[in-house]
């Protein structure tokens, strides 16, 4: 492989330039917009942009020299030590990216409405990353000695994918181990943080503590938040040494690994899903009975397929003559099973078939851009 053990382990100086900026914002732009969807990883971004050796290396330079020069007031020393100018732009990238598709094009809503072109853009671009990350492994070690470890990563990554969700605590340990879990899930290529947080149930329960910072629940909200960030920090600094140690001494098979676990990942990234919600009542609220939004919700055909919409309570009727009860819900995709279209039972129409066929061919097209990425890392 290209890539060699000499970039892997062992401490670097951070070398970044700002002429990388542009190239670094980019690969950090497109690792956030690979967080922000369910089962895909902003690791496996990392990976197919060739800086994923720089990104472990990066966090790793936040050791114990790192917080001697802290706690000495050292910050000439402290800055040259750590990657910070990488890791600026790489977070100026994601910081981007989590912006524009929130606010410019909200790329979860887009899942909900048009799930085919978004998870098939994905499906493709892993697709074709898959194919770019064996090429690149020398052609002596591309046959007997990566069969075994890529069958066993693509297993235990499609284990991680197809796991049910469960009720489970909200205990300090339990949070705690949630954040160690998912900040390391998001570093390992093919296995999505965020999906494991909904596998864990937690999913909810930080966004929701997150969604109360800065308002009257704000204290309670950080303490209940304390055990996730200790949890993540503590993943980050643990994982993220085992991994450096993994690529230094078994850098072949560990890639091999983690190309497994990118094709363990396709069977939940896969367009075509019967996909499983689950509806959670957010707030309620009573409005007048002639109402503009009461009237627009009676005359609603059936529920709309967005992540929060409002409706009227079923039971509610009408509290007095004028004023009703307004659910608002959120919407989130549980449980998917994968379909061959014109298969079985499974019905789609064309738009979504077209969808989704372009968006994997999309994907595919977009490999070209990352290759041509990768050679400027």
């Amino acid at each position: 492989m290209n890539q060699k053990k000499s970039k892997s382990t062992t401490y670097q100086k951070d070398k970044t330039s700002w002429k990388e900026a542009p190239f670094l914002m980019v690969k950090g732009f497109l690792m956030g917009s690979a967080d922000i969807v369910p089962g895909v990883s902003g690791g496996t971004m990392a990976l197919i942009t060739g800086i994923y050796y720089r990104l472990i290396g990066a966090i790793r330079s936040f050791d114990t020299e790192a917080i001697k020069h802290a706690m000495r007031f050292n910050l000439q020393k402290l800055f040259d030590y750590i990657h910070w100018k990488f890791l600026f732009l790489l977070l100026s990238g994601i910081f981007m990216a989590i912006l524009f598709f929130t606010r410019v094009v909200p790329l979860q809503l887009y899942m909900f409405t048009h799930p085919e072109l978004i998870y098939g853009l994905f499906f493709g671009l892993i697709v074709g990353s898959i194919v770019l990350l064996i090429f690149e492994i020398e052609p002596e070690e591309r046959t007997k000695k990566i069969i075994l470890p890529l069958i066993a990563g693509a297993l235990f990554g499609f284990w991680i994918v197809t796991l049910v969700p469960t009720d489970t605590s909200e205990s300090f340990f339990f949070v705690f181990l949630s954040g160690s879990i998912a900040i390391t899930a998001m570093i390992l290529p093919g296995i999505s943080g965020s999906y494991l947080l909904l596998i864990l149930r937690k999913y909810d329960y930080i966004l929701s503590q997150l969604g109360a910072l800065g308002g009257s629940g704000t204290v309670e909200a950080f303490f209940n938040l304390l055990p996730f960030g200790l949890g993540v920090l503590a993943g980050l600094v643990i994982f993220s040494r085992i991994l450096s140690w993994l690529l230094k001494n078994f850098n072949t098979v560990t890639i091999a690994v983690l190309i497994g676990f990118l094709i363990g990942s396709l069977y939940v990234i896969w367009p075509f899903q019967e996909r499983e919600y689950q509806t959670i009542i957010k707030e309620t609220e009573e409005v007048s009975a002639g109402s503009e939004l009461a009237q627009e919700l009676r005359e609603r055909d059936s529920e709309p397929n967005l992540p929060e919409y409002q409706r009227l309570a079923e039971d509610s009727g009408e509290l007095t003559d004028d004023v009703v009860i307004v659910e608002t819900v959120d919407r989130k995709m549980i449980k998917s099973r994968p379909f061959i279209p014109g298969t079985g039972g499974s019905g789609i129409s064309d738009l979504h078939l077209y969808e989704g066929v372009g968006g994997i061919g999309g994907g595919l097209i977009m490999i070209f851009v990352i290759s041509y990425l990768r050679k400027h890392d």
